[in-house]
């Protein structure tokens, strides 16, 4: 693999982004164990995040001459969130992700956001390892939901526990 680039997203990276949410899309299913053919279009999905409040930008990797990955950041005065993070599967584990993910860490610094938060999926344990590693290890916010599907035969891993609530994830 040559080295990685990271540029601004340009209109015409929009089907490279949008093959690129759906491979993500398509991983966050599997890790649920939800069927792929629920999924959101993910054309609907990118044009919702490119007009969505706060939208400052995204930023794309480029290796071997192809977009394999992006970032986007948000900004809602002090407060900055990194969404999405996407590398497709082929270049993953490959320092792609944490170079786009400083890249918009130093945005979002030079924009004078004072905290900037990134939500990776609970089950996604990769992700969350690159993104201590990255330095986001402090807990802001938590999203607790329900699986209220009939039957379940979802299998849920225990031991988390925030303090001293024990949950699944």
């Amino acid at each position: 693999m040559k080295s990685v680039v990271i540029r601004e997203y340009r209109d015409t990276d929009y089907n490279d982004c949008v093959a690129l949410s759906r491979e993500l899309a398509e991983h966050h299913a599997d890790i649920y164990e939800v069927p792929h053919s629920i999924l959101v279009d993910q054309g609907q999905w990118l044009d919702g995040l490119i007009h969505k409040e706060g939208y400052i930008g995204i930023w794309l990797a480029e290796a071997d001459n192809r977009v394999v990955g992006f970032c986007g950041l948000f900004s809602y005065g002090e407060e900055g969130e990194i969404e999405p993070v996407v590398v497709s599967a082929a270049f993953r584990n490959k320092g792609i992700g944490a170079k786009l993910v400083r890249h918009v860490v130093t945005e979002a610094k030079n924009r004078k956001i004072r905290y900037l938060s990134v939500k990776p999926v609970a089950k996604n344990i990769r992700a969350l390892a690159l993104f201590a590693r990255l330095g986001f290890d402090l807990v802001g916010h938590i999203d607790l939901f329900q699986d209220l599907s009939p039957k379940s035969d979802r299998k849920w891993k225990s031991g988390l526990v925030i303090h001293g609530v024990k949950l699944r994830y």
